[in-house]
């Protein structure tokens, strides 16, 4: 049964209109979070401490999880005007699935058991960790006040204290990612394809020939996770990183990001490629990569132009200017975005029947904020298609959390707990680590 949003108002208008939305299995139990727009005053920064890697891990070609660096690939400079359709028919894209913490997760627990070791009585690291989370959900939430056409969809859940996010995608909406028109596909086939020439298995020598670095496989990936805290927020942060630049050292600073865009040739495209910078910096800023690595490209695929980025220096890149996005306004929001939730999804009855599982469905609409609303059975079934869960979560995982506490693992926010919205308040003015001034 389709049962009904909450209103969620832009700051200065307050039509009765409801959110149009195609997902059901919503509980009368609602609230939301409006933004400030853009153009209106900005807040003072937001601290966030410089991302510490604590483990990485890989994909192998059957996609199987292992924590080793088989799939650490090197940065080389790629040919001069490579062709990026080159491959194209031997490429063996993997289907979009569910965005699932199950590799993060095993991450997390390894990341635990190694510190538990030789202080089998020291306080449980993650009960110190309030957010667990992929780095793409991370990019979403932060982005939210420039974006004007998308919207999202998070499922939450709240467990010993710490929100673990997944992103909400549906059968329908699988579908269409795994059927993209052909020119779509093609497209995002040369991101790929950048990455295959600027990329080595091996460590490259002085005598590296520029090359094509072998056909793409999406099943493959090396992925990094990081700790890192914003504002008095501790998250765990997991993500695809594409390569390092000369050696990896078991931090995160010679990690490189590859990113494509199309060629420079007029203002509008200057601007177009200005606005785009938004996403590529926090995507590399999250994880702590210090550099991006933008191959222009012709409509064709055909390669020009290849420009390195340092990573804390993109915000000044567009600052002043008409179409300008501020980093300080996102991290401010992105603060109050967690703030709401630790206020909204708050334990108030302890539940150990996982049919009584707590899972929220976070909606973002463009323009105007995010509404909270808590799913009732059959959108927890939904969230679980199925598979050994508790909500989202593996019960591999629930259960050895478990094992290491007395008390009971989920909590169950009461159906009449709604913050009062005037609790959400801008965060107040404090100074950003050296390193990373934004």
């Amino acid at each position: 049964m389709k049962r009904a949003h909450s209103e969620v108002l832009s700051g200065d208008e307050v039509p009765n209109k409801k959110i149009k939305t195609s997902e059901p299995e919503v509980s009368e139990s609602h609230t939301s979070l409006l933004y400030t727009p853009p153009s209106g005053r900005a807040p003072g920064p937001v601290t966030f401490q410089q991302p510490q890697q604590l483990v990485t891990f890989s994909y192998t070609p059957q996609h199987e999880l292992e924590f080793t660096n088989s799939a650490l690939r090197y940065y080389v400079d790629p040919p001069n005007g490579a062709d990026l359709r080159y491959g194209y028919d031997r490429w063996i894209k993997r289907p979009e699935e569910k965005g699932r913490l199950d590799s993060l997760l095993r991450a997390v627990s390894r990341t635990r058991s190694k510190m538990k070791e030789g202080q089998p009585s020291a306080p449980d690291w993650l009960s110190t960790i309030g957010v667990v989370s992929w780095r793409g959900v991370m990019t979403k939430i932060l982005t939210a006040p420039y974006e004007e056409r998308d919207g999202w969809d998070l499922n939450v859940m709240l467990v010993n204290g710490t929100l673990y996010f997944e992103e909400h995608s549906s059968d329908a909406r699988l579908v269409d990612r795994n059927n993209l028109p052909p020119n779509q596909r093609l497209q995002t086939y040369y991101g790929y394809s950048f990455e295959s020439y600027c990329t080595s298995s091996e460590r490259p020598t002085d005598g590296h020939k520029a090359g094509w670095g072998g056909d793409v496989d999406t099943n493959v990936q090396w992925c990094s996770v990081v700790k890192t805290k914003l504002a008095d927020t501790r998250l765990v942060i997991g993500g695809e990183v594409d390569c390092v630049r000369d050696k990896h050292t078991g931090k995160t600073n010679t990690l490189v990001e590859l990113k494509t865009s199309m060629n420079i040739r007029h203002a509008q495209d200057e601007a177009r490629f200005e606005k785009k910078l938004l996403k590529f910096y926090f995507q590399s800023f999250l994880l702590g990569v210090p550099e991006i690595v933008v191959g222009f490209r012709s409509p064709q695929g055909r390669l020009g132009t290849i420009q390195s980025f340092k990573t804390v220096e993109i915000p000044r890149m567009v600052r002043g200017k008409p179409h300008a996005w501020d980093p300080t306004r996102c991290l401010d929001w992105a603060n109050r975005f967690l703030t709401f939730l630790k206020d909204t999804i708050t334990p108030c009855i302890d539940k150990e029947d996982s049919a009584a599982t707590p899972v929220w469905r976070i909606k973002f609409n463009p323009g105007t904020g995010i509404s909270a609303s808590l799913l009732d059975k059959t959108g927890v079934d939904e969230v679980s298609a199925g598979e050994e869960r508790v909500g989202f979560l593996p019960k591999w995982y629930l259960d050895e959390l478990k094992d290491s506490k007395a008390v009971p693992l989920l909590h169950q926010a009461s159906p009449n707990h709604v913050p009062k919205r005037d609790s959400i308040q801008p965060s107040q003015p404090t100074a950003l680590p050296s390193g990373w001034q934004i």
